[in-house]
């Protein structure tokens, strides 16, 4: 089974959901027009299909390998890194006047899904490099932006993230990075960071950290941290004194090297301290810094729908081949596919139906994204962003915990074969591992959820949202076709359950918040089952406006969203009374019983 960019689906989803053309009225975006997004879409598929998926099995097989401080990184993604350069993909979303194409992040967002699908391994160098670039974009100086972003964008420099450290997880206020500044304006950096994505490697000539630490008079907790660029190599070509110590040796996404690196271990010919300059404001640094991690979550919720994907894709296509059993209903004679089998296909609607939600969800956050940064008028731009920054850790959480889901039905539907690490099944359930847990775990988009964007508004915006599903239930009643009349019944439930959820939270994030946030992961999976099956229900009304020969497409379309409501939706029910009436248990066992 080869990779196949399911092109068709997310052409559909950015023109009927994401609103694709009412984007290219806006002033900036003129030029992303359909025509335009389907040549996009089209050609990154094939380099995907063609340069990028041939090296997924490799990578799994082959990690990358450190030795002395250096890493080399899987035969042949030096090369593949280099074609990717060359076509312009880094710079898909990014700005024309520092070398970017400046289309919409929607458009970018379903090439991000098609690399992240053709080998996650490689496509976590991208998306790094993009996070460095959102985070120049916006708190940089005229001058960093223009020595760093061009060299971002073209490929020959990457970016990387440099949070974590041994004692200091997400609890950022424990970061120790120390940044000492220098006579002729600069700064020297200590410490140690670990879990740098890709924070050594051989694919370009230069790596550029972004590097969270404290300066000597820093206030005490996240008050006091700031955000400095310290590139491997400084301008003059000296090498810098930061080193890679190790890389880890991981469960999934191998071929990624997970870099743990030391700042100012004195083996550089610059001597002793890491050689970096701050990046706008002293102790303003955990701000910029989230501007990154706000882009990095939005896209690792693409990694999961990316995965969850190809885990369908091979699943289906190993259904078709394998011959077990014959049928239950007595239609043949003989053994069949076990696809024929009810369960098996079962399974495999399930996956679909959740991915195919999950992209539609985050194709529509993008475009929400994109009025948001282009629309002429200032109230649209505020209303469309907040829209936007409430569907992000619903894209980044559902989409994570889903596509584990997902890749386990995949390896249950190979069965036996799905556990043998040849068919590939079981990497793609490794893989997805990690999504939940980097970029801030799915508990931390769920305390986002709560805080920043329920209880700060009293639940405001998140009823909202309620409201425009409750159009979409009127829609599909109104069509007086039996499915989309079924569907509106579970929607309407699915809705209701969540808008009791919302109530409650709104009502105990401040004066009960165990009670609130005991309940946070069951109210963002809610929500984020409630949103993407909304969006399929909005896909169904769409097709009602495809030509004829469409009509396959369509049904397809119809059908998943109809298996959606009927399946998926009812977890909304359960998980409104795990919120609701399982707070007490939640913290009931006294912590010395565990």
């Amino acid at each position: 089974m080869s990779y196949i960019a399911p092109v068709r689906d997310m052409m559909f989803d950015l023109e009927h959901l994401a609103g694709l053309d009412s984007l290219a009225k806006l002033s900036g975006f003129e030029d992303a027009t359909p025509d335009t997004a389907r040549a996009v879409l089209e050609e990154c598929a094939r380099f995907n299909q063609d340069v990028v998926a041939p090296l997924n099995r490799a990578g799994d097989l082959q990690p990358s390998l450190w030795k002395d401080g250096t890493v080399t990184t899987t035969p042949g993604f030096k090369q593949a890194f280099k074609q990717f350069a060359e076509g312009g993909w880094q710079g898909l979303q990014h700005p024309v006047e520092f070398s970017g194409q400046g289309l919409p992040k929607c458009i970018s967002a379903a090439c991000t899904e098609m690399l992240n699908s053709a080998n996650l391994s490689f496509a976590l160098c991208p998306l790094l490099s993009d996070g460095a670039i959102e985070a120049l974009l916006t708190a940089g100086s005229d001058d960093q932006r223009q020595r760093y972003i061009p060299k971002l964008i073209s490929g020959e420099w990457t970016g990387t993230m440099n949070l974590t450290e041994p004692q200091a997880g997400s609890d950022l206020a424990l970061v120790r990075t120390r940044a000492e500044p220098q006579v002729d304006g600069s700064y020297r950096v200590f410490g140690q960071k670990i879990y740098i994505t890709y924070g050594e490697h051989d694919m370009a000539e230069n790596i550029v950290h972004l590097v969270l630490a404290r300066l000597p008079d820093a206030p005490a907790g996240v008050k006091g941290i700031s955000l400095f660029i310290v590139p491997k190599v400084l301008a003059d070509g000296r090498r810098n004194d930061v080193w890679c110590a190790s890389i880890e040796h991981k469960l999934g996404i191998k071929a990624s090297p997970t870099a743990v690196l030391v700042f100012g271990d004195g083996k550089g010919v610059v001597g002793e301290g890491a050689l970096g300059e701050l990046i706008g404001e002293a102790n303003r640094g955990l701000e910029y810094m989230f501007i990154m991690m706000n882009a990095a979550r939005y896209a690792v919720g693409l990694q999961g729908i990316a995965v969850a994907e190809v885990a369908y894709q091979k699943a289906a296509a190993y259904a078709r081949d394998r011959v077990q059993s014959r049928p239950v209903d007595g239609s043949a004679a003989q053994s069949v596919a076990i696809i024929h089998h009810p369960d098996v296909r079962r399974m495999l609607m399930t996956m679909r139906a959740l991915t195919e939600g999950a992209r539609a969800l985050a194709l529509v956050a993008a475009g929400l994204h994109d009025v948001g940064r282009a629309h002429g008028d200032a109230h649209q731009r505020a209303a469309h962003e907040a829209a936007y920054e409430f569907l992000v850790p619903l894209v980044k959480g559902f989409s994570t915990e889903m596509s584990i889901e997902v890749a386990s039905l995949g390896v249950q539907v190979h069965g036996g074969m799905g556990f043998i690490e040849e068919t590939g099944a079981a990497q793609f359930y490794r893989d997805a591992r990690i999504l939940t847990i980097y970029e801030g775990t799915t508990a931390i988009q769920a305390n986002d959820l709560v805080g920043r964007k329920t209880v700060r508004d009293a639940g405001a915006l998140a009823l909202n949202f309620a409201r425009r599903v409750g159009q979409t239930e009127e829609a599909l009643k109104a069509t007086g076709d039996p499915q989309a009349s079924a569907m509106a019944v579970q929607l309407t439930a699915a809705r209701a359950a969540y808008e009791r959820v919302v109530q409650f939270i709104a009502a105990n994030g401040k004066s009960d918040p165990n009670a609130a946030y005991a309940g946070s992961v069951p109210y963002l999976m809610l929500a984020g089952t409630l949103m993407a099956g909304w969006q399929l229900a909005q896909a169904w009304l769409a097709t009602i406006r495809l030509p004829a020969e469409e009509a396959a497409f369509a049904q397809a379309k119809r059908s998943t969203a109809a298996f959606y409501c009927a399946h998926i939706l009812p977890r909304c029910g359960a998980l409104r009374d795990a919120v609701l009436q399982g707070a007490d248990s939640v913290m009931a066992l006294p912590v010395e019983a565990f």
